[in-house]
């Protein structure tokens, strides 16, 4: 099967939302600063180099910004050497299915490299990708197409020929202006919030990947 599938990290493979948070305000109170109402679905799938100057506004100075992304990613590993990470319901399986049919799988995320990697290995996820886009690879974070569109590369796949996995805003407008096919993962945002959406609809959405099957991929390229 010549497809590409291409994953999204944080709330797609793994559910990582309350770690995230735990390491935001770690960072927040190490810099005598405060986290606002609904910072994660404000948020979620971009990046920390646009989420410190942009968004909470604690530095405009760049050097500075990404001194205090590495601290608070650093935090993020830290809560999961110590506690692990649960993974999405049914992930595993269907990365398993996905590999038996033939199918390229990668990760495109917002996330740090280091993120991925250790998480990947204390998971024992690394045989189901053969390929990554992160943060440190590509200039422009979602809601741009960078990332897929360098997963895809990478995969050796076209992008018309892959789909992608997503449980941010950010992250289906990049599947879009990637041109692939999007699935939306409800775990951050719930199923009536992709069905009322403006900009751009996602081709399924699923709540996890329990009795998901190849086959229902398969039919969004017929």
């Amino acid at each position: 099967m010549k497809i590409g599938a291409i994953f999204d990290w944080d709330g797609v493979i793994v559910d990582s939302r309350l770690q995230h948070l735990e390491s935001w305000k770690m960072l927040a109170a190490a810099h005598g600063h405060s986290i606002p109402d609904n910072f994660m679905e404000d948020t979620f799938g971009k990046r920390n180099l646009e989420i410190i100057p942009d968004i909470l506004r604690w530095t405009s100075d760049p050097s500075e910004a990404r001194a205090m992304s590495d601290e608070k990613e650093g935090y993020f590993r830290k809560i999961v050497l110590e506690r692990g990470l649960p993974l999405v319901p049914g992930v595993r399986g269907f990365l398993g299915d996905l590999a038996k049919a033939g199918a390229g799988c990668a990760v495109g995320s917002s996330t740090p490299r280091a993120n991925l990697e250790q998480a990947e290995a204390k998971l024992e996820l690394e045989k189901y990708f053969r390929a990554s886009a992160a943060m440190e690879d590509v200039e422009n974070g979602k809601p741009a197409p960078d990332v897929f569109l360098c997963a895809a590369k990478k995969l050796g796949i076209e992008p018309g020929r892959c789909v992608v996995f997503e449980d941010s805003e950010a992250g289906i407008d990049a599947a879009i202006a990637a041109k692939m096919r999007c699935v939306a993962v409800a775990t951050t945002h719930p199923p009536e919030f992709w069905e009322s959406r403006i900009k751009g609809f996602p081709d399924m959405i699923i709540s996890d990947f329990e009795g998901l099957r190849v086959s229902d991929i398969e039919k969004l390229f017929a």
